[in-house]
Protein backbone atom coordinates (compact mmCIF):
# COMPACT_ATOMS: atom_id res chain seq x y z
CA UNK A 1 0.00 0.00 0.00
CA UNK A 2 3.18 2.71 0.92
CA UNK A 3 4.53 1.45 -2.04
CA UNK A 4 1.90 2.45 -4.43
CA UNK A 5 1.06 5.60 -2.62
CA UNK A 6 4.78 6.53 -3.33
CA UNK A 7 4.23 5.74 -6.69
CA UNK A 8 1.19 7.81 -7.05
CA UNK A 9 2.37 11.15 -5.54
CA UNK A 10 5.79 11.19 -7.51
CA UNK A 11 3.71 10.23 -10.89
CA UNK A 12 1.53 14.08 -9.45
CA UNK A 13 4.64 15.43 -8.58
CA UNK A 14 6.57 15.14 -11.85
CA UNK A 15 3.33 15.75 -13.60
CA UNK A 16 3.09 19.23 -12.19
CA UNK A 17 6.99 19.91 -12.12
CA UNK A 18 6.98 18.90 -16.42
CA UNK A 19 3.43 21.20 -16.53
CA UNK A 20 5.25 24.32 -14.97
CA UNK A 21 8.28 24.28 -16.89
CA UNK A 22 6.14 24.23 -19.90
CA UNK A 23 6.07 20.52 -21.14
CA UNK A 24 3.20 19.40 -23.24
CA UNK A 25 1.93 16.07 -21.94
CA UNK A 26 0.76 13.60 -24.75
CA UNK A 27 -2.96 12.58 -24.33
CA UNK A 28 -5.67 11.05 -25.99
CA UNK A 29 -7.97 13.06 -28.06
CA UNK A 30 -11.62 11.40 -28.90
CA UNK A 31 -12.45 13.16 -32.29
CA UNK A 32 -15.69 12.26 -33.69
CA UNK A 33 -17.07 13.02 -37.31
CA UNK A 34 -20.36 12.26 -39.55
CA UNK A 35 -20.36 12.04 -42.66
CA UNK A 36 -23.80 14.24 -43.64
CA UNK A 37 -25.35 14.28 -47.71
CA UNK A 38 -26.66 17.95 -47.88
CA UNK A 39 -27.80 20.95 -49.55
CA UNK A 40 -25.12 23.52 -49.70
CA UNK A 41 -25.21 26.90 -50.16
CA UNK A 42 -22.07 27.64 -52.33
CA UNK A 43 -23.13 31.10 -53.26
CA UNK A 44 -23.90 34.27 -51.81
CA UNK A 45 -27.37 34.54 -54.05
CA UNK A 46 -28.42 31.29 -52.54
CA UNK A 47 -27.42 28.88 -55.37
CA UNK A 48 -27.04 24.88 -53.67
CA UNK A 49 -25.50 22.04 -54.22
CA UNK A 50 -25.56 18.34 -52.71
CA UNK A 51 -22.69 18.26 -50.79
CA UNK A 52 -20.51 15.92 -48.91
CA UNK A 53 -19.68 17.37 -45.72
CA UNK A 54 -18.30 16.26 -42.14
CA UNK A 55 -20.50 17.21 -39.85
CA UNK A 56 -22.78 19.08 -41.85
CA UNK A 57 -20.23 22.20 -43.12
CA UNK A 58 -17.77 23.00 -45.35
CA UNK A 59 -15.24 22.97 -44.20
CA UNK A 60 -15.71 20.40 -41.83
CA UNK A 61 -14.93 21.09 -38.09
CA UNK A 62 -11.18 21.85 -36.73
CA UNK A 63 -9.11 19.02 -35.47
CA UNK A 64 -6.20 20.34 -32.98
CA UNK A 65 -4.25 18.54 -30.68
CA UNK A 66 -0.27 18.18 -30.00
CA UNK A 67 2.42 16.84 -31.32
CA UNK A 68 2.69 13.24 -29.40
CA UNK A 69 -1.09 13.17 -28.53
CA UNK A 70 -2.87 9.77 -29.67
CA UNK A 71 -6.19 10.65 -31.72
CA UNK A 72 -8.84 8.00 -31.14
CA UNK A 73 -11.35 8.40 -33.93
CA UNK A 74 -14.58 7.33 -34.75
CA UNK A 75 -16.02 8.05 -38.52
CA UNK A 76 -19.83 7.22 -38.41
CA UNK A 77 -21.58 7.55 -42.21
CA UNK A 78 -25.33 8.71 -41.64
CA UNK A 79 -27.44 5.95 -42.40
CA UNK A 80 -29.53 8.36 -44.73
CA UNK A 81 -26.45 8.87 -46.67
CA UNK A 82 -26.28 7.21 -50.40
CA UNK A 83 -22.68 6.75 -50.72
CA UNK A 84 -19.99 5.00 -48.52
CA UNK A 85 -17.67 7.46 -47.24
CA UNK A 86 -13.99 7.51 -45.52
CA UNK A 87 -11.38 9.66 -43.61
CA UNK A 88 -7.57 10.57 -45.03
CA UNK A 89 -5.65 11.99 -42.20
CA UNK A 90 -2.75 13.41 -44.02
CA UNK A 91 -1.18 13.72 -40.70
CA UNK A 92 -1.64 10.02 -40.08
CA UNK A 93 0.55 7.26 -40.60
CA UNK A 94 -1.49 3.77 -41.25
CA UNK A 95 -2.75 1.30 -43.38
CA UNK A 96 -4.59 2.96 -46.58
CA UNK A 97 -6.40 -0.31 -46.47
CA UNK A 98 -7.86 -0.43 -43.27
CA UNK A 99 -7.96 2.54 -41.52
CA UNK A 100 -8.84 4.78 -44.70
CA UNK A 101 -10.89 2.18 -46.13
CA UNK A 102 -14.59 3.23 -47.14
CA UNK A 103 -17.75 2.40 -44.94
CA UNK A 104 -21.60 2.12 -46.03
CA UNK A 105 -24.18 4.52 -44.86
CA UNK A 106 -24.77 3.21 -41.41
CA UNK A 107 -21.58 1.79 -40.54
CA UNK A 108 -19.01 3.06 -38.02
CA UNK A 109 -15.12 3.11 -38.43
CA UNK A 110 -12.78 3.29 -35.74
CA UNK A 111 -8.65 3.42 -35.45
CA UNK A 112 -6.06 5.22 -33.33
CA UNK A 113 -3.11 7.10 -34.52
CA UNK A 114 -0.08 9.29 -33.09
CA UNK A 115 0.43 12.83 -34.31
CA UNK A 116 4.37 12.41 -34.77
CA UNK A 117 4.59 15.55 -36.47
CA UNK A 118 3.75 19.12 -35.93
CA UNK A 119 1.85 20.90 -38.61
CA UNK A 120 -1.49 22.04 -40.31
CA UNK A 121 -2.45 19.02 -42.29
CA UNK A 122 -5.36 17.98 -44.66
CA UNK A 123 -7.89 15.68 -44.23
CA UNK A 124 -11.05 14.97 -46.54
CA UNK A 125 -12.95 11.62 -48.12
CA UNK A 126 -10.88 9.63 -49.71
CA UNK A 127 -13.96 7.16 -51.17
CA UNK A 128 -14.49 6.27 -55.16
CA UNK A 129 -14.60 9.02 -57.18
CA UNK A 130 -12.04 10.75 -54.64
CA UNK A 131 -12.53 13.97 -57.02
CA UNK A 132 -16.24 14.04 -56.40
CA UNK A 133 -15.93 13.56 -52.88
CA UNK A 134 -14.00 16.60 -52.46
CA UNK A 135 -15.49 18.76 -55.08
CA UNK A 136 -18.70 18.18 -53.11
CA UNK A 137 -16.88 19.78 -49.56
CA UNK A 138 -15.76 16.55 -47.43
CA UNK A 139 -12.55 17.81 -46.22
CA UNK A 140 -11.43 19.78 -43.04
CA UNK A 141 -8.18 20.99 -40.94
CA UNK A 142 -5.93 18.99 -38.34
CA UNK A 143 -3.68 21.25 -36.35
CA UNK A 144 -0.93 19.59 -34.56
CA UNK A 145 0.37 22.04 -32.33
CA UNK A 146 4.18 21.57 -31.61
CA UNK A 147 5.34 20.30 -28.24
CA UNK A 148 7.97 22.95 -27.86
CA UNK A 149 6.44 25.80 -29.85
CA UNK A 150 9.36 28.27 -30.53
CA UNK A 151 7.29 30.89 -33.14
CA UNK A 152 5.53 34.31 -31.90
CA UNK A 153 2.09 33.41 -29.89
CA UNK A 154 -0.82 34.64 -32.51
CA UNK A 155 -3.35 37.33 -31.21
CA UNK A 156 -5.86 35.56 -33.53
CA UNK A 157 -5.90 32.39 -35.79
CA UNK A 158 -8.41 31.66 -38.65
CA UNK A 159 -8.71 28.91 -40.61
CA UNK A 160 -9.27 29.13 -44.56
CA UNK A 161 -9.62 25.82 -47.18
CA UNK A 162 -9.39 26.91 -51.05
CA UNK A 163 -11.53 24.66 -52.84
CA UNK A 164 -13.23 24.72 -56.24
CA UNK A 165 -17.07 24.24 -57.25
CA UNK A 166 -17.91 22.60 -60.22
CA UNK A 167 -22.02 22.60 -62.04
CA UNK A 168 -21.16 18.91 -62.32
CA UNK A 169 -19.17 17.63 -60.07
CA UNK A 170 -19.17 13.69 -60.79
CA UNK A 171 -17.77 15.04 -64.33
CA UNK A 172 -14.93 17.60 -63.26
CA UNK A 173 -12.47 16.62 -65.26
CA UNK A 174 -13.84 17.85 -67.97
CA UNK A 175 -14.80 20.81 -67.46
CA UNK A 176 -13.66 24.31 -65.91
CA UNK A 177 -14.23 25.22 -62.28
CA UNK A 178 -17.62 27.47 -61.50
CA UNK A 179 -15.87 29.06 -58.34
CA UNK A 180 -12.95 28.89 -56.06
CA UNK A 181 -13.74 29.20 -52.72
CA UNK A 182 -12.76 29.93 -49.39
CA UNK A 183 -14.64 28.23 -46.83
CA UNK A 184 -17.43 26.32 -49.08
CA UNK A 185 -18.42 30.17 -50.88
CA UNK A 186 -17.68 32.36 -53.00
CA UNK A 187 -16.80 35.63 -51.62
CA UNK A 188 -17.98 34.50 -48.52
CA UNK A 189 -15.71 37.51 -46.29
CA UNK A 190 -15.75 39.75 -49.75
CA UNK A 191 -18.85 42.32 -49.56
CA UNK A 192 -16.42 44.53 -51.98
CA UNK A 193 -16.51 42.21 -54.49
CA UNK A 194 -20.42 40.56 -54.03
CA UNK A 195 -22.85 42.94 -52.75
CA UNK A 196 -25.12 40.46 -51.90
CA UNK A 197 -22.17 38.35 -49.62
CA UNK A 198 -23.65 38.49 -45.55
CA UNK A 199 -20.77 41.41 -44.55
CA UNK A 200 -18.65 39.18 -42.35
CA UNK A 201 -15.10 39.36 -42.62
CA UNK A 202 -11.76 38.56 -41.03
CA UNK A 203 -10.83 41.01 -38.33
CA UNK A 204 -8.12 42.45 -36.11
CA UNK A 205 -6.22 45.09 -34.85
CA UNK A 206 -3.22 46.91 -36.25
CA UNK A 207 -0.23 45.05 -34.96
CA UNK A 208 -1.44 41.90 -33.99
CA UNK A 209 -0.23 38.80 -35.36
CA UNK A 210 -2.95 36.98 -37.30
CA UNK A 211 -1.89 33.27 -38.01
CA UNK A 212 -3.81 31.90 -41.26
CA UNK A 213 -3.95 27.75 -41.45
CA UNK A 214 -4.18 27.86 -45.08
CA UNK A 215 -5.58 24.11 -46.57
CA UNK A 216 -5.79 23.57 -50.43
CA UNK A 217 -8.76 21.34 -51.15
CA UNK A 218 -8.35 21.49 -54.92
CA UNK A 219 -9.16 19.15 -56.34
CA UNK A 220 -7.34 20.06 -58.58
CA UNK A 221 -6.00 23.79 -58.72
CA UNK A 222 -3.22 25.73 -57.15
CA UNK A 223 -3.49 28.23 -55.04
CA UNK A 224 -0.83 31.22 -55.65
CA UNK A 225 -1.67 32.39 -51.47
CA UNK A 226 -0.89 36.43 -51.52
CA UNK A 227 -2.25 39.02 -49.08
CA UNK A 228 -2.90 41.96 -50.76
CA UNK A 229 -1.56 45.05 -49.67
CA UNK A 230 0.29 43.02 -47.24
CA UNK A 231 3.34 40.85 -46.56
CA UNK A 232 3.25 37.56 -44.77
CA UNK A 233 5.52 37.72 -42.07
CA UNK A 234 6.20 34.25 -41.63
CA UNK A 235 5.19 31.02 -43.36
CA UNK A 236 5.64 27.74 -42.42
CA UNK A 237 6.20 25.09 -45.15
CA UNK A 238 3.24 22.11 -43.94
CA UNK A 239 2.51 24.18 -40.76
CA UNK A 240 6.06 22.74 -39.07
CA UNK A 241 7.71 25.32 -37.40
CA UNK A 242 11.44 23.64 -38.77
CA UNK A 243 9.94 25.27 -42.19
CA UNK A 244 9.93 28.42 -42.08
CA UNK A 245 9.93 31.51 -44.32
CA UNK A 246 9.74 35.21 -44.01
CA UNK A 247 9.01 38.33 -45.51
CA UNK A 248 6.97 36.24 -48.64
CA UNK A 249 4.94 37.86 -50.80
CA UNK A 250 3.23 35.06 -52.75
CA UNK A 251 3.38 31.27 -51.64
CA UNK A 252 2.03 28.42 -53.83
CA UNK A 253 0.17 25.46 -51.96
CA UNK A 254 -0.25 22.73 -54.08
CA UNK A 255 -3.80 20.91 -53.79
CA UNK A 256 -3.99 18.51 -51.00
CA UNK A 257 -1.17 20.68 -49.31
CA UNK A 258 -1.06 23.14 -45.93
CA UNK A 259 0.49 26.08 -45.11
CA UNK A 260 0.66 28.04 -41.97
CA UNK A 261 0.69 31.94 -42.58
CA UNK A 262 1.48 35.07 -40.01
CA UNK A 263 -0.39 38.55 -40.98
CA UNK A 264 1.21 41.62 -39.47
CA UNK A 265 -0.59 44.95 -40.36
CA UNK A 266 1.17 48.05 -39.00
CA UNK A 267 -1.79 50.68 -40.16
CA UNK A 268 -5.30 50.54 -40.12
CA UNK A 269 -7.69 49.26 -42.91
CA UNK A 270 -7.72 46.40 -44.80
CA UNK A 271 -6.02 43.36 -46.92
CA UNK A 272 -7.84 41.40 -49.58
CA UNK A 273 -6.22 37.57 -49.34
CA UNK A 274 -6.37 35.80 -52.26
CA UNK A 275 -5.15 33.33 -54.83
CA UNK A 276 -3.28 35.07 -57.21
CA UNK A 277 -4.22 32.94 -59.85
CA UNK A 278 -6.28 35.69 -60.64
CA UNK A 279 -9.69 33.56 -62.32
CA UNK A 280 -9.98 31.78 -58.92
CA UNK A 281 -9.65 35.24 -57.33
CA UNK A 282 -12.54 36.87 -59.29
CA UNK A 283 -14.64 33.47 -59.09
CA UNK A 284 -14.54 33.75 -55.53
CA UNK A 285 -11.45 33.16 -53.76
CA UNK A 286 -11.11 36.74 -51.84
CA UNK A 287 -10.99 36.83 -48.30
CA UNK A 288 -11.00 40.85 -47.17
CA UNK A 289 -9.24 41.03 -43.76
CA UNK A 290 -10.06 44.22 -42.05
CA UNK A 291 -7.37 45.80 -39.38
CA UNK A 292 -9.93 48.18 -36.85
CA UNK A 293 -8.37 49.87 -33.80
CA UNK A 294 -11.58 49.55 -32.07
CA UNK A 295 -13.81 46.40 -32.21
CA UNK A 296 -17.11 45.45 -30.41
CA UNK A 297 -17.05 42.83 -27.98
CA UNK A 298 -18.54 40.26 -30.46
CA UNK A 299 -15.85 41.34 -33.15
CA UNK A 300 -13.26 40.92 -30.32
CA UNK A 301 -14.09 37.23 -30.28
CA UNK A 302 -13.24 36.72 -33.91
CA UNK A 303 -10.11 34.47 -34.21
CA UNK A 304 -9.99 33.59 -30.33
CA UNK A 305 -11.17 30.32 -28.19
CA UNK A 306 -11.04 28.38 -31.15
CA UNK A 307 -13.71 30.28 -33.20
CA UNK A 308 -11.25 29.60 -36.28
CA UNK A 309 -13.91 29.82 -38.84
CA UNK A 310 -16.09 32.89 -39.81
CA UNK A 311 -19.58 32.30 -40.25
Amino acid sequence: MKSSLKAALVAVFMTALLASAGVAMAKTVKVNLTSQEIEWQYDNAGSTMTAFTFNGSIPGPVVRVTEGDTIDFVLTNDKDNKNSHSIDFHAARVNVLEEFAPIKPGKEKKFKFKATKPGVFFYHCGSSPMQEHIARGMFGVIIVDPKNDTRPKADREYVLVQSEIYDDPETLQQVPFKHVTFNGRAFRYDPVHDSKASGNMLLAKPGERVRIYFANAGPHEFSAFHPIAGIWENVWISGNPKNELTGVQTYTVAPGDASTFDLISPVPGGNAIVTHSLKGALTGAIAVIVFKEKLTPEEDKLGKDGNYIVK
